[in-house]
Protein backbone atom coordinates (compact mmCIF):
# COMPACT_ATOMS: atom_id res chain seq x y z
CA UNK A 1 0.00 0.00 0.00
CA UNK A 2 1.11 3.61 -0.28
CA UNK A 3 -0.30 6.80 -0.29
CA UNK A 4 -3.87 7.69 -1.40
CA UNK A 5 -2.25 10.06 -3.96
CA UNK A 6 0.18 7.20 -5.21
CA UNK A 7 -0.23 3.90 -7.25
CA UNK A 8 -1.86 2.25 -4.50
CA UNK A 9 -4.56 4.55 -4.29
CA UNK A 10 -7.58 2.15 -5.28
CA UNK A 11 -9.27 0.05 -2.83
CA UNK A 12 -8.77 -3.39 -3.08
CA UNK A 13 -10.78 -6.30 -2.35
CA UNK A 14 -9.32 -9.06 -0.94
CA UNK A 15 -9.93 -12.86 -1.37
CA UNK A 16 29.25 -12.79 17.06
CA UNK A 17 30.66 -9.84 14.48
CA UNK A 18 33.21 -11.32 12.18
CA UNK A 19 36.03 -9.79 9.98
CA UNK A 20 38.50 -10.77 7.77
CA UNK A 21 41.80 -9.85 6.26
CA UNK A 22 41.04 -11.49 2.62
CA UNK A 23 39.73 -8.74 0.69
CA UNK A 24 38.48 -9.27 -2.94
CA UNK A 25 38.26 -6.12 -5.04
CA UNK A 26 36.40 -5.43 -8.47
CA UNK A 27 35.41 -2.68 -10.10
CA UNK A 28 32.91 -4.18 -12.41
CA UNK A 29 29.07 -3.40 -11.23
CA UNK A 30 27.43 -6.56 -12.18
CA UNK A 31 23.43 -6.12 -13.57
CA UNK A 32 20.74 -8.58 -12.82
CA UNK A 33 19.11 -8.22 -16.61
CA UNK A 34 16.61 -10.99 -16.53
CA UNK A 35 15.32 -13.78 -14.20
CA UNK A 36 17.56 -15.94 -15.62
CA UNK A 37 20.63 -14.62 -13.54
CA UNK A 38 21.82 -16.15 -10.96
CA UNK A 39 24.53 -15.15 -7.90
CA UNK A 40 26.31 -17.05 -5.40
CA UNK A 41 28.70 -15.70 -3.11
CA UNK A 42 30.45 -17.23 0.14
CA UNK A 43 30.72 -16.15 3.78
CA UNK A 44 33.93 -17.98 4.44
CA UNK A 45 33.97 -16.85 8.13
CA UNK A 46 31.08 -19.44 8.89
CA UNK A 47 31.38 -21.99 6.02
CA UNK A 48 28.26 -20.67 4.18
CA UNK A 49 27.40 -19.94 0.63
CA UNK A 50 24.59 -17.45 -0.23
CA UNK A 51 22.83 -18.15 -3.83
CA UNK A 52 20.23 -15.38 -4.34
CA UNK A 53 18.42 -14.29 -7.90
CA UNK A 54 15.95 -11.35 -8.29
CA UNK A 55 12.62 -10.35 -10.02
CA UNK A 56 10.91 -7.01 -10.27
CA UNK A 57 8.01 -6.57 -12.76
CA UNK A 58 6.03 -3.60 -13.28
CA UNK A 59 2.38 -3.58 -12.47
CA UNK A 60 -0.09 -3.26 -14.67
CA UNK A 61 -2.48 -0.38 -14.79
CA UNK A 62 -5.06 -0.47 -17.72
CA UNK A 63 -5.52 3.60 -17.43
CA UNK A 64 -1.91 4.01 -17.30
CA UNK A 65 -0.30 1.41 -19.60
CA UNK A 66 3.35 2.82 -20.00
CA UNK A 67 3.44 3.38 -16.42
CA UNK A 68 6.77 3.32 -15.02
CA UNK A 69 7.95 0.76 -12.17
CA UNK A 70 8.18 2.67 -9.31
CA UNK A 71 10.00 -0.75 -7.26
CA UNK A 72 13.42 -0.54 -6.80
CA UNK A 73 16.25 -3.28 -5.35
CA UNK A 74 19.82 -3.40 -4.71
CA UNK A 75 22.13 -6.20 -3.97
CA UNK A 76 25.95 -5.76 -2.79
CA UNK A 77 27.93 -8.93 -1.65
CA UNK A 78 31.30 -8.04 -0.04
CA UNK A 79 30.52 -5.17 1.20
CA UNK A 80 33.89 -3.13 2.36
CA UNK A 81 35.75 -5.66 -0.02
CA UNK A 82 34.86 -7.54 3.18
CA UNK A 83 34.08 -10.94 2.10
CA UNK A 84 31.40 -11.64 5.08
CA UNK A 85 29.61 -9.22 4.71
CA UNK A 86 26.66 -8.68 2.24
CA UNK A 87 23.79 -6.33 1.24
CA UNK A 88 19.72 -7.35 0.00
CA UNK A 89 17.44 -4.61 -0.06
CA UNK A 90 13.91 -3.54 -2.10
CA UNK A 91 12.84 0.08 -2.23
CA UNK A 92 8.93 0.59 -2.98
CA UNK A 93 8.67 4.24 -4.38
CA UNK A 94 4.94 5.91 -4.12
CA UNK A 95 3.69 8.71 -4.83
CA UNK A 96 4.68 11.28 -7.91
CA UNK A 97 7.82 11.31 -7.45
CA UNK A 98 8.32 7.57 -6.18
CA UNK A 99 10.51 6.33 -8.90
CA UNK A 100 13.20 8.75 -8.37
CA UNK A 101 13.10 8.70 -4.56
CA UNK A 102 13.29 4.88 -4.53
CA UNK A 103 16.24 5.32 -6.85
CA UNK A 104 17.66 7.76 -4.73
CA UNK A 105 17.35 5.91 -1.19
CA UNK A 106 18.58 2.67 -3.33
CA UNK A 107 21.72 4.46 -3.99
CA UNK A 108 22.84 6.57 -1.24
CA UNK A 109 22.03 4.51 1.33
CA UNK A 110 24.79 1.72 1.01
CA UNK A 111 26.64 4.89 0.28
CA UNK A 112 25.87 6.16 3.81
CA UNK A 113 26.58 2.75 5.41
CA UNK A 114 29.92 2.43 4.38
CA UNK A 115 31.24 6.08 4.82
CA UNK A 116 32.54 4.44 8.34
CA UNK A 117 33.65 0.96 7.94
CA UNK A 118 34.63 0.77 11.30
CA UNK A 119 31.41 1.70 13.03
CA UNK A 120 29.52 -0.75 10.14
CA UNK A 121 31.05 -3.49 11.05
CA UNK A 122 31.12 -2.63 15.17
CA UNK A 123 27.76 -1.79 15.35
CA UNK A 124 25.27 -2.14 12.56
CA UNK A 125 22.26 -1.61 14.12
CA UNK A 126 23.48 2.14 14.98
CA UNK A 127 24.93 2.30 11.68
CA UNK A 128 21.39 1.47 10.12
CA UNK A 129 19.60 3.76 12.44
CA UNK A 130 22.09 6.78 11.46
CA UNK A 131 22.03 5.96 8.02
CA UNK A 132 18.61 6.30 7.34
CA UNK A 133 18.14 9.11 8.78
CA UNK A 134 20.91 10.53 6.99
CA UNK A 135 19.56 9.45 3.62
CA UNK A 136 15.89 11.00 4.44
CA UNK A 137 17.25 14.51 4.89
CA UNK A 138 19.17 14.00 1.72
CA UNK A 139 16.08 13.61 -0.05
CA UNK A 140 14.56 16.52 1.60
CA UNK A 141 16.91 18.94 0.24
CA UNK A 142 17.56 17.29 -3.13
CA UNK A 143 16.82 20.00 -5.56
CA UNK A 144 15.63 17.47 -8.07
CA UNK A 145 13.54 15.58 -6.26
CA UNK A 146 10.16 16.62 -4.90
CA UNK A 147 9.12 14.11 -1.59
CA UNK A 148 6.54 16.68 -0.30
CA UNK A 149 4.17 13.71 -1.73
CA UNK A 150 6.34 11.21 -2.27
CA UNK A 151 8.67 8.54 -0.78
CA UNK A 152 10.01 5.21 -0.85
CA UNK A 153 9.70 2.05 1.90
CA UNK A 154 13.03 0.24 2.39
CA UNK A 155 13.60 -3.17 3.87
CA UNK A 156 17.31 -4.15 4.04
CA UNK A 157 18.75 -6.90 5.24
CA UNK A 158 22.55 -7.15 6.06
CA UNK A 159 24.32 -10.37 6.14
CA UNK A 160 27.17 -10.27 8.40
CA UNK A 161 28.67 -13.79 9.22
CA UNK A 162 26.29 -15.23 10.65
CA UNK A 163 24.07 -12.83 11.23
CA UNK A 164 20.96 -11.43 9.54
CA UNK A 165 20.42 -7.25 10.73
CA UNK A 166 16.73 -6.29 8.58
CA UNK A 167 16.17 -2.91 8.66
CA UNK A 168 12.56 -1.43 7.74
CA UNK A 169 10.31 1.44 7.04
CA UNK A 170 6.81 0.98 5.79
CA UNK A 171 5.25 -2.53 4.74
CA UNK A 172 7.34 -4.31 2.23
CA UNK A 173 8.69 -7.42 3.85
CA UNK A 174 11.35 -10.26 4.78
CA UNK A 175 10.31 -13.18 5.81
CA UNK A 176 13.36 -16.66 6.29
CA UNK A 177 12.21 -20.05 5.81
CA UNK A 178 13.21 -22.53 8.53
CA UNK A 179 13.43 -26.13 8.47
CA UNK A 180 11.08 -27.95 11.87
CA UNK A 181 12.00 -31.29 13.44
CA UNK A 182 8.75 -32.96 10.74
CA UNK A 183 10.52 -31.69 7.68
CA UNK A 184 8.06 -28.79 6.95
CA UNK A 185 9.26 -25.39 6.39
CA UNK A 186 7.80 -22.67 9.21
CA UNK A 187 7.46 -19.08 8.10
CA UNK A 188 9.95 -16.33 10.34
CA UNK A 189 8.85 -13.15 9.39
CA UNK A 190 12.17 -10.94 9.69
CA UNK A 191 10.20 -7.54 9.93
CA UNK A 192 7.08 -6.04 10.70
CA UNK A 193 4.96 -3.97 8.78
CA UNK A 194 4.36 -0.74 9.72
CA UNK A 195 1.24 0.16 9.44
CA UNK A 196 -1.75 1.48 11.28
CA UNK A 197 -2.82 -1.85 11.88
CA UNK A 198 -0.34 -2.44 14.26
CA UNK A 199 -1.52 -0.62 17.58
CA UNK A 200 1.80 0.74 18.84
CA UNK A 201 2.18 2.25 15.55
CA UNK A 202 -1.54 4.07 15.70
CA UNK A 203 -1.25 5.01 18.91
CA UNK A 204 2.32 6.92 18.11
CA UNK A 205 1.05 8.58 15.12
CA UNK A 206 -1.69 9.78 17.09
CA UNK A 207 0.18 11.53 19.50
CA UNK A 208 1.58 13.39 16.54
CA UNK A 209 -1.88 14.75 15.26
CA UNK A 210 -2.34 12.23 12.40
CA UNK A 211 -6.28 11.02 12.30
CA UNK A 212 -6.19 7.40 11.26
CA UNK A 213 -9.63 6.63 8.92
CA UNK A 214 -9.99 4.56 6.20
CA UNK A 215 -10.57 6.64 3.02
CA UNK A 216 -14.13 5.86 2.98
CA UNK A 217 -14.65 7.49 6.32
CA UNK A 218 -12.76 10.85 5.78
CA UNK A 219 -14.41 11.07 2.66
CA UNK A 220 -18.25 10.44 4.36
CA UNK A 221 -16.85 12.72 7.18
CA UNK A 222 -15.56 15.48 4.61
CA UNK A 223 -19.08 15.23 3.16
CA UNK A 224 -20.94 15.45 6.31
CA UNK A 225 -18.93 18.27 7.20
CA UNK A 226 -19.37 20.23 3.96
CA UNK A 227 -23.53 19.18 4.19
CA UNK A 228 -23.14 21.29 7.87
CA UNK A 229 -23.43 17.73 9.60
CA UNK A 230 -21.61 16.88 12.72
CA UNK A 231 -20.55 13.13 12.89
CA UNK A 232 -18.66 11.58 15.24
CA UNK A 233 -15.40 9.98 13.80
CA UNK A 234 -14.95 6.68 14.49
CA UNK A 235 -11.17 5.05 14.06
CA UNK A 236 -10.33 3.20 11.42
CA UNK A 237 -9.01 -0.35 12.49
CA UNK A 238 -10.86 -0.84 15.56
CA UNK A 239 -12.23 -4.45 15.77
CA UNK A 240 -10.59 -4.84 11.93
CA UNK A 241 -7.85 -7.00 11.05
CA UNK A 242 -5.05 -6.64 8.34
CA UNK A 243 -6.84 -9.78 7.07
CA UNK A 244 -10.76 -8.34 6.76
CA UNK A 245 -9.77 -4.57 5.91
CA UNK A 246 -12.25 -5.19 2.11
CA UNK A 247 -9.61 -2.69 0.55
CA UNK A 248 -9.81 0.12 2.41
CA UNK A 249 -7.17 0.10 4.78
CA UNK A 250 -6.79 2.80 7.56
CA UNK A 251 -4.52 5.45 6.51
CA UNK A 252 -2.97 8.79 7.86
CA UNK A 253 -4.49 11.86 7.48
CA UNK A 254 -3.89 15.81 9.30
CA UNK A 255 -6.40 16.76 11.15
CA UNK A 256 -8.14 19.09 8.91
CA UNK A 257 -7.42 17.58 5.28
CA UNK A 258 -7.45 14.51 3.26
CA UNK A 259 -4.31 14.08 2.53
CA UNK A 260 -0.97 12.77 2.75
CA UNK A 261 -3.37 9.03 2.89
CA UNK A 262 -0.68 6.78 4.00
CA UNK A 263 -1.02 3.42 4.71
CA UNK A 264 1.71 3.36 6.09
CA UNK A 265 3.64 4.95 9.69
CA UNK A 266 7.12 4.86 8.42
CA UNK A 267 8.47 5.63 5.37
CA UNK A 268 11.74 7.78 3.88
CA UNK A 269 10.58 10.86 2.19
CA UNK A 270 7.16 12.03 2.55
CA UNK A 271 7.60 14.94 4.55
CA UNK A 272 3.93 16.62 4.83
CA UNK A 273 3.36 12.60 6.38
CA UNK A 274 6.12 13.61 8.49
CA UNK A 275 4.35 16.28 10.65
CA UNK A 276 1.56 13.83 11.49
CA UNK A 277 4.35 11.42 12.40
CA UNK A 278 5.42 9.09 9.51
CA UNK A 279 9.69 8.95 10.73
CA UNK A 280 12.60 7.15 8.58
CA UNK A 281 13.79 6.06 11.57
CA UNK A 282 14.11 1.90 10.79
CA UNK A 283 13.09 -1.22 13.36
CA UNK A 284 16.17 -3.15 13.29
CA UNK A 285 15.83 -6.76 13.97
CA UNK A 286 18.61 -8.93 14.89
CA UNK A 287 18.63 -12.90 13.85
CA UNK A 288 21.26 -15.18 14.37
CA UNK A 289 21.36 -17.76 10.82
CA UNK A 290 21.34 -21.04 12.52
CA UNK A 291 21.67 -24.80 10.39
CA UNK A 292 17.63 -24.69 9.96
CA UNK A 293 18.01 -21.34 8.02
CA UNK A 294 16.99 -22.53 4.06
CA UNK A 295 16.57 -19.09 2.98
CA UNK A 296 15.11 -15.74 3.46
CA UNK A 297 12.96 -13.78 1.18
CA UNK A 298 13.15 -9.53 0.58
CA UNK A 299 10.00 -8.67 -1.09
CA UNK A 300 7.90 -5.59 -1.98
CA UNK A 301 4.33 -5.68 -0.71
CA UNK A 302 3.17 -6.42 -4.15
CA UNK A 303 3.56 -9.93 -3.15
CA UNK A 304 2.64 -10.10 0.32
CA UNK A 305 -0.82 -7.82 -0.87
CA UNK A 306 -2.48 -11.54 -1.52
CA UNK A 307 0.32 -14.30 -0.26
CA UNK A 308 0.84 -14.65 3.41
CA UNK A 309 4.18 -15.30 4.74
CA UNK A 310 3.89 -18.35 4.72
CA UNK A 311 2.68 -19.04 1.18
CA UNK A 312 5.68 -17.35 -0.02
CA UNK A 313 8.20 -19.79 1.93
CA UNK A 314 5.75 -22.61 0.91
CA UNK A 315 6.35 -21.50 -2.65
CA UNK A 316 9.91 -20.86 -2.29
CA UNK A 317 10.85 -24.64 -0.29
CA UNK A 318 9.36 -26.08 -3.92
CA UNK A 319 12.35 -24.59 -5.45
CA UNK A 320 16.09 -25.54 -5.16
CA UNK A 321 17.22 -22.57 -7.88
CA UNK A 322 16.25 -19.36 -6.73
CA UNK A 323 15.15 -18.23 -10.00
CA UNK A 324 12.67 -20.75 -10.04
CA UNK A 325 11.45 -19.55 -6.92
CA UNK A 326 11.68 -15.96 -8.10
CA UNK A 327 9.38 -16.28 -11.12
CA UNK A 328 6.78 -18.74 -9.51
CA UNK A 329 6.21 -16.22 -6.81
CA UNK A 330 6.13 -13.24 -9.07
CA UNK A 331 3.42 -15.30 -11.47
CA UNK A 332 1.35 -15.97 -8.76
CA UNK A 333 1.44 -12.66 -7.13
CA UNK A 334 0.78 -11.00 -10.70
CA UNK A 335 -2.40 -14.10 -11.15
CA UNK A 336 -3.69 -12.96 -7.37
CA UNK A 337 -3.95 -9.41 -8.29
CA UNK A 338 -5.86 -9.57 -11.85
CA UNK A 339 -7.96 -12.07 -9.97
CA UNK A 340 -9.02 -9.66 -7.49
CA UNK A 341 -8.57 -6.28 -9.14
CA UNK A 342 -8.56 -4.94 -12.64
CA UNK A 343 -5.05 -3.69 -12.02
CA UNK A 344 -1.89 -4.95 -10.39
CA UNK A 345 0.85 -3.38 -8.44
CA UNK A 346 4.60 -3.39 -8.96
CA UNK A 347 6.56 -6.80 -7.70
CA UNK A 348 9.73 -7.64 -6.52
CA UNK A 349 11.54 -9.74 -4.82
CA UNK A 350 15.11 -11.22 -4.12
CA UNK A 351 15.14 -14.75 -2.95
CA UNK A 352 18.72 -15.94 -1.04
CA UNK A 353 19.28 -19.54 -0.58
CA UNK A 354 21.48 -20.44 2.54
CA UNK A 355 23.46 -23.49 2.02
CA UNK A 356 26.38 -24.72 4.04
CA UNK A 357 29.74 -24.62 1.90
CA UNK A 358 30.99 -28.19 2.50
CA UNK A 359 27.80 -29.15 0.86
CA UNK A 360 26.74 -26.57 -1.85
CA UNK A 361 29.78 -28.08 -4.17
CA UNK A 362 30.95 -24.66 -4.86
CA UNK A 363 35.09 -24.89 -5.44
CA UNK A 364 35.46 -20.94 -5.76
CA UNK A 365 37.34 -18.80 -3.28
CA UNK A 366 35.69 -16.21 -1.76
CA UNK A 367 34.90 -14.90 -4.94
CA UNK A 368 31.16 -13.76 -6.62
CA UNK A 369 30.31 -16.13 -9.44
CA UNK A 370 26.99 -15.17 -11.43
CA UNK A 371 25.64 -17.06 -14.45
CA UNK A 372 23.22 -16.53 -17.04
CA UNK A 373 21.40 -19.63 -18.52
CA UNK A 374 18.35 -19.58 -21.36
CA UNK A 375 15.81 -21.69 -20.19
CA UNK A 376 11.99 -21.37 -20.87
CA UNK A 377 11.33 -21.81 -17.07
CA UNK A 378 12.31 -18.73 -16.49
CA UNK A 379 10.32 -16.86 -18.89
CA UNK A 380 7.90 -15.93 -17.17
CA UNK A 381 5.05 -17.10 -19.48
CA UNK A 382 2.09 -16.28 -17.28
CA UNK A 383 2.93 -12.93 -17.35
CA UNK A 384 1.60 -10.64 -20.10
CA UNK A 385 3.89 -7.96 -21.58
CA UNK A 386 6.47 -8.86 -18.64
CA UNK A 387 9.35 -5.85 -18.34
CA UNK A 388 12.37 -6.78 -16.29
CA UNK A 389 15.06 -4.15 -17.73
CA UNK A 390 17.25 -2.80 -15.62
CA UNK A 391 19.23 0.46 -15.32
CA UNK A 392 22.88 0.24 -14.35
CA UNK A 393 24.09 1.02 -10.37
CA UNK A 394 26.06 3.77 -10.20
CA UNK A 395 29.55 3.39 -9.32
CA UNK A 396 30.41 4.06 -5.64
CA UNK A 397 33.59 6.52 -6.67
CA UNK A 398 34.54 7.53 -2.72
CA UNK A 399 34.73 3.72 -1.01
CA UNK A 400 36.63 0.39 -2.21
CA UNK A 401 34.58 -1.52 -5.05
CA UNK A 402 32.19 -3.85 -4.35
CA UNK A 403 30.33 -6.65 -6.61
CA UNK A 404 26.79 -5.22 -7.17
CA UNK A 405 23.48 -5.88 -8.34
CA UNK A 406 20.66 -2.78 -8.82
CA UNK A 407 17.23 -2.49 -10.72
CA UNK A 408 14.64 -1.21 -11.76
CA UNK A 409 12.38 -1.36 -14.72
CA UNK A 410 13.55 1.31 -17.14
CA UNK A 411 11.32 4.27 -17.26
CA UNK A 412 8.47 3.92 -19.37
CA UNK A 413 5.62 6.95 -19.10
CA UNK A 414 4.42 9.58 -17.20
CA UNK A 415 4.17 10.18 -13.26
CA UNK A 416 1.41 9.95 -11.52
Amino acid sequence: MGCVNGKCCLRRFRSQNPSSSRHVNSSRCQIITDPTTLGSTQVPSHGLVLKYSALSHRGHYPDSPERENQDSFIIKVQLLSNPNLHLFGVFDGHGAYGTQCARFVRDRLPEVLCADPAALQADPTKSFHEAFLTVNLELHNNPDIDDSMSGTTAIVVLVYGDMLYVANVGDSRAVAGVLRGDESVLAEDLSSDQTPFREDEKERVQKCGARVLTAGQVEAATAAAIDGISIPEVEANEGVSSEADEGDPPRLWVRDGMYPGTAFTRSVGDLTAEGIGVVADPEVRVVRISPSHLFFVVASDGVFEFLSSQAVVDMVSKFSDPREACAEIVSESYRLWLEHESRTDDITIIVVHIQDLSESGSSENHQVIQTKITDERFALQKIPEASIEKDSCLPLSDFPKEHSLSGVSSPAGNKS
